[in-house]
């Protein structure tokens, strides 16, 4: 195959002496083997996401390995002392379970130290949400967290945090990539100066510990603690690090764990994707509990950040949760409590995300709380946090199977949340109730939401240039009727503006740019589009609703929606 000469370059570059032997060994391996792979290795760089960056490890400008990484930490060093200037500047590093993971953790280290920055770094795998503990609590500027999240194994990634243990936004985030983007190769500095670098672990476990403790316990009785059984699995990642740590401490000793996925491995070799979003991940989770009569089941990604719930449902079978369903749980619970604590001033706020279920305004309504809505990505919601010191965060969430209890962490947190949705399980257990029905009477209280998402892959140039193209397509000729049902607005948010259809007027959207469309109909249904910042999708997001007296109602209602779903999807030819 013809490979481009802009391409070709960029080859040329990295088989220059700035680069090692392994690296020119590996080019010239691919460039006899592989052509196709050499120009998906080389015809972009590796971008930032909506989670930082993310990327196939090998060699090539659009691949995790210790030069594009290298380049970062540089481009990173340089911005943090222009920042910070006269600072005895300090960060923190974690890693997940990923391979390589460790050795480019150490990477990262030794480029820090080597510009003269004081590193803290985990001497073993951790949870992502221990990291941002961390930074707060050694009083970092940054932190980063290798991880990849839920991607498949060959995957690895970088994700950073700033000085208020969240993740990077504007106009941070703009300035150190153009910081990073100026610089070559050749200046990145590997000499590792290790009288800088200091490993941390039992000290900072210890304090994260009780720091998730104390946010996400709420008075339950020992009696109720001990009468809750708990099936846990760590699919293979950093939470059996803490979880059954902080289970135990908090006062729950009847966890069961799935020791087939409790040895960390960058492999997953039980599971297709690590993702608790996946049903599929939890069916060894799920055969457990049955076993064993368990009351809840609760699942990890490798990083800790984001957690599947599965409940007994009134027939007393194992039900997955989803998402927006555990998100409206937690939620209601923690406004509940804090209510019944005397602790709602005017002053307080929930999290949401533009994507995530409309109920949770509704949920914030009743309790006279404020629910802000950002972006997709908890680095929004974290940034609420910041930019509002006189509000107080109570929680929120995302539709992606992610919490954040209190602002002690500012990121997503499965640690904090596992044991929040254990203390929710047992006082419904002491009263006679359960999960199934707490949520199955939020519905009859405040709406029956129904929402639904559909991924569409498309992989390398050829996808990526589908998917600009299936959003164009949706910008230029919008649709003015769904399923007999009139759009009443757009919301495009690469435009910042809100196109009523009805009167043809627009109005300015204050959340910043991103690559997002939202279509309202005039029942109260939601459908968004959005290319996924960190793998190669395109999601449509759909949220349907309608009201219910009863709790009885819940069959009828949730067929009428789960056919209004459909027929948009078919509709839309989304399937």
């Amino acid at each position: 195959m013809h490979i481009e000469k802009a391409i070709l370059d960029k080859v040329n570059i990295w088989l220059t002496p700035t680069f090692d032997n392994d690296t020119h060994e590996a080019i010239r391996e691919i460039m006899t083997t592989s052509p196709k792979e050499l120009e998906d290795s080389f015809y972009k760089n590796l971008e930032f996401g909506t989670g930082g960056m993310r990327g196939i490890m090998g060699v090539g400008t659009n691949r995790i390995n210790k030069y594009t990484l290298g380049k970062n930490t540089q481009g990173l060093s340089d911005y943090l002392k222009k920042t910070f200037p006269n600072e005895q500047l300090k960060v923190a590093i974690a890693y997940d379970c990923r391979h390589n993971s460790d050795t480019l953790a150490k990477v990262v280290a030794d480029v820090f130290s080597a510009n003269g920055i004081k590193v803290f770094l985990f001497s073993d795998l951790r949870p992502t949400p221990e990291l941002s503990f961390a930074v707060k609590y050694l009083e970092c500027h940054a932190g980063i967290v290798l991880t990849a999240s839920h991607n498949p194994p060959e995957y690895n990634g970088y994700k950073v945090y700033w000085q208020d243990g969240g993740q990077l936004v504007p106009p941070q985030d703009h300035e150190i990539i153009q910081v990073i983007e100026a610089l070559d190769y050749s200046e990145i500095k590997f000499e590792a100066n290790n009288d800088l670098i200091e490993y941390i672990d039992t000290e900072i476990d210890e304090a994260f510990i009780d720091s998730s403790i104390e946010n996400a316990t709420f008075n339950t009785s020992s009696a109720a603690k001990e009468n809750l059984k708990i099936v846990f699995t760590s699919l293979h990642g950093t939470s059996i690090k803490l979880v059954p740590d902080v289970l135990a401490k908090a006062g729950y000793p009847n966890v069961e764990i799935v020791k087939e996925q409790a040895e960390p491995d960058g492999n997953f070799p039980t599971v297709k994707s690590p993702n608790p979003e996946e049903p599929e991940a939890l069916a060894m989770a799920m055969e457990l509990a049955e076993r064993t009569h368990a009351d809840i089941v609760v699942g990890t990604d490798p990083d800790s950040d984001r957690l599947g719930v599965a409940v007994r449902d009134d027939n007393g079978k194992m039900t997955l949760l989803n998402g927006n369903q555990t998100m409206v749980v937690m939620t209601h619970f923690l406004l509940q409590e804090w209510k019944k604590q005397g602790k709602l001033t005017g002053t307080e706020f929930v999290g949401s995300t533009i994507v995530s279920t409309p109920m949770m305004q509704e949920l914030a309504s009743a309790y006279d709380v404020e629910c802000k809505v950002g972006l997709t990505g908890f680095k929004w919601i974290a940034k609420m946090i910041k930019d509002f010191p006189n509000q107080k965060f109570i929680g929120g969430g995302e539709e992606s199977f992610g919490f954040m209890v209190g602002d002690a962490v500012r990121d997503k947190d499965a640690v904090a949340s596992t044991l929040l949705m254990c203390e929710i399980a047992a006082q419904a257990k002491e009263k006679g109730s359960s999960i199934y029905q707490e949520l199955l009477q939020l519905y009859t209280d405040f709406g029956f939401y129904k929402e639904h998402l559909i991924s569409i892959t498309k992989k390398g140039i050829e996808g990526a240039n589908e998917i600009k193209q299936m959003m164009i397509d949706l910008r230029e000729n919008p649709v003015h009727e769904i399923n007999g049902e009139r759009v009443v607005c757009i919301e495009d948010y690469q435009n910042s503006t809100v196109r009523n259809l009805f009167t043809d007027e627009t109005e300015p959207l204050s959340i910043p740019k991103s690559d997002v469309l939202i279509y309202y109909l005039e029942d109260g249904s939601k459908i968004c589009a959005r290319p996924s910042g960190t793998e190669p999708k395109i999601k449509f997001y759909f949220s349907v609703n309608c009201a219910i007296e009863t709790i009885a109602d819940v069959p009828e209602a949730e067929a009428y929606l789960d056919t209004k779903i459909k027929k948009i999807i078919a509709e839309m030819q989304l399937n």
